[in-house]
């Protein structure tokens, strides 16, 4: 993939685990770093997005918007945030349609110590 900008709210696809083996499977995941901080450092900070089967965590935020966010099947976004360097990404997916991107919003806010 050529030179890649990445936005928050960004639904990327990255090879699970973090390797170019073959044995590696794509999965989605959520851009929450900023705009400013992804393009400085060709990183970006990602959250997990799972199937909305699996178990709670608190904060998990359902999508309801599947099709902006490029997803297939009913997910969710897990506050568990990782940081990545953006030439594992294999595509951008889509992007968190507003509805979605409020309820991350509010239901993250004050997760962080420093927020």
């Amino acid at each position: 993939m050529g030179r890649l900008v990445l936005e928050p709210f960004d639904v990327v696809v990255l090879p699970f685990p973090f390797t170019d083996s073959g044995s590696s499977k794509r999965r989605p995941a959520l851009v929450v770093s900023s705009s400013a901080f992804n393009s400085a450092q060709k990183h970006s900070v990602l959250a997990m997005i799972t199937s909305a089967d699996h178990t709670d965590w608190a904060a998990d935020c359902p999508i309801t918007d599947l099709e902006s966010a490029g997803l297939p099947r009913p997910c969710l976004v897990r506050f568990k945030l990782f940081t990545l360097d953006h030439r594992l990404v294999i595509r951008v997916a889509g992007t968190l349609g507003a509805p979605d991107r409020k309820s991350i919003k509010r239901q993250w806010k004050g997760l962080l110590a420093f927020s």
